[in-house]
């Protein structure tokens, strides 16, 4: 018997929120191998004792159908949730101000990855304007225990975590000051269980003061995306999220303008509602490449308000992902502190 196979038989152990395997969730700590003898240590860390003991006779069916076992022991070590997660890629994706639809890239971003074979996660740190559990028809809460919590699964496989999903009605309003939303966006990452993503997209809140700061500092994204549109004023407060970035060192990888244009479907004659392009303008003042214009488009707001985001597929959205994707290659330095 081979360390393999014990690996292949505990990728059939899936977690029903989200669905994803142990092995995934980081949760399979070490395997010990000798002769007939199988030895697997478990951090069960965000499962209450009932699901713990569900998960442990899972495992132990799972290893047992392998062929020549003999003995199988299963322990338990309890790990901070930090530990268990391991991102490739942390990527945050701000605006200078709201409602450019800075949400809305985060999701298509997500949703290029996946489409891609990548492993994605959202944080939603928007606390008072979350809206990403809405766009993917989100409306189950998390699963976890007293110290930890997993994270919320979309029908392509796009684990999110939002406010949204912890507040007993999504209009209600979250109404607390700077301190206390920084303390749960940092819960958001220590607190639930990731697991193992090539990509965890951030969504940060709009501006360039208190919150984002923090969050910026405490996350340390490898890169982020700046989401403009058009229209002069918000083009000008824009700049200073660019601003914001160059200061703080964090490479910027590309920049995205958001209603760029409302393409007419009779005569195919493109209407620029709020003004002449600003992307190129943008990208120089950002130092980066234009990743994209994408249009006002009907459908895709009707997908959003209907929670079927994933559905969508358009020429400027392909273009947008295909840019996005050769973009990551760019960065080079780690995602997060490792001390």
């Amino acid at each position: 018997m081979e360390l393999r196979q014990v690996e292949e038989a505990l990728k059939d152990v899936v977690l029903p929120e989200p669905r994803r395997s142990l092995l995934e969730l980081n949760m399979v700590r070490d395997i010990e191998v000798a002769g007939e003898r199988v030895k697997v240590l478990l951090a069960l860390t965000p499962l209450s004792d009932p699901a713990k003991g569900l998960i442990q006779e899972s495992v132990r069916a799972a290893i047992e159908r392998i062929p020549g076992v003999g003995e199988v022991t299963i322990d338990l070590v309890d790990l901070p949730s930090q530990e268990l997660n391991e991102f490739e890629h942390v990527i945050a994706v701000m605006s200078g101000k709201g409602g450019v639809g800075k949400s809305l890239v985060a999701a298509l971003l997500a949703i290029a990855l996946t489409r891609q074979g990548y492993e994605v996660g959202i944080l939603d740190a928007d606390l008072t304007g979350p809206s990403i559990p809405k766009m993917f028809g989100l409306k189950g809460r998390p699963m976890g225990s007293e110290s930890a919590i997993l994270p919320v699964e979309t029908r392509s496989g796009i684990e999110v975590m939002s406010i949204n999903l912890l507040l007993p009605h999504e209009d209600d309003a979250v109404i607390w000051r700077g301190p206390l939303i920084a303390k749960v966006i940092a819960q958001f990452w220590q607190n639930v269980v990731w697991g193992k993503l090539d990509y965890l997209i951030v969504d940060l809140p709009p501006g360039t003061s208190d919150i984002p700061l923090t969050v910026m500092q405490s996350l340390h994204p490898c890169g982020v995306v700046i989401v403009f549109t058009p229209q002069d004023l918000a083009a000008m407060v824009v700049k200073k999220a660019v601003h914001m970035a160059h200061q703080l060192n964090v490479p910027i990888l590309g920049v995205v303008e958001n209603m760029s244009y409302l393409l007419l479907p009779e005569t195919g004659k493109r209407i620029e509602l709020f003004g002449k392009s600003k992307g190129e303008e943008m990208a120089l003042e950002a130092e980066a490449p234009l990743l994209g214009q994408l249009p006002i488009d009907p459908e895709l707001a009707e997908l959003c308000d209907s929670g079927e985001i994933e559905r969508y597929n358009s020429e400027p959205f392909i273009a947008l992902s295909l840019a996005f994707v050769q973009a990551m290659p760019a960065l080079a330095r780690p995602l997060f502190d490792q001390d």
